[in-house]
């Protein structure tokens, strides 16, 4: 189990801290979430073998990256590592960034932490990046992320037919994606 207290939390919710990835993080589950066929059956990872090294390398580049914003997903309540989200492929010009949700604690399944850091990011996105435009992709059997991308107000764009395999068999993949002035208005009447 991963604890850190190296960092003070980047941005915050009712249950978890979002902050900086660190190498207690390397040395803790991360690198087993990263190859465990269960918590990675939803997405991309566990395709190729994850070592710590490769890992280590993957925090240091994601701490000087422009182009994405990668932070732990910690519980408040005994400073444990559940996760990571992030803003990838952040394209300046076009103001879009791609959101990703990794909660690799499988007794944290189900909780809704995962749409808890996504309001977090998301409205990070939009108010301190300035950006237009967020956006995601799915295997069209995740049920997790579908639910956080409707919670957050994410309107289903696409179907890209087959256009991942996994495990063997050809998946399709659901685009989302969520405006910015769609995200204020919905925040707005969440206050009244």
């Amino acid at each position: 189990m991963s604890t850190s207290t190296e960092y003070q939390p980047f941005l915050e919710s009712e249950r978890l801290r979002l902050r900086p990835l660190t190498e207690a993080d390397v040395d803790g589950d991360y690198a087993l979430w990263l190859n465990d066929p269960e918590i990675c059956a939803q997405n991309s990872h566990a395709t190729f073998p994850m070592s710590q090294e490769n890992l280590r390398s993957f925090v240091t580049q994601a701490s000087q990256s422009k182009t994405q914003v990668t932070l732990a997903i910690e519980l408040k309540d005994g400073n444990r590592h559940i996760g990571n989200i992030s803003l990838q492929s952040i394209q300046w010009i076009a103001r879009n960034a791609e959101l990703a949700i990794l909660i690799g604690a499988k007794d944290c399944w189900g909780k809704g932490y995962g749409a808890e850091a996504a309001t977090a990011i998301v409205e990070y996105g939009f108010q301190r990046l300035g950006l237009h435009r967020i956006h995601c992709g799915t295997y069209s059997g995740n049920a997790g992320m579908a639910n956080v991308a409707a919670k957050l107000g994410f309107k289903e764009e696409g179907l890209r037919r087959q256009a991942a395999f996994k495990d063997g068999t050809f998946l399709d993949v659901i685009e989302y994606g969520l405006l910015a002035d769609e995200f204020g208005r919905r925040k707005t009447k969440e206050k009244l």
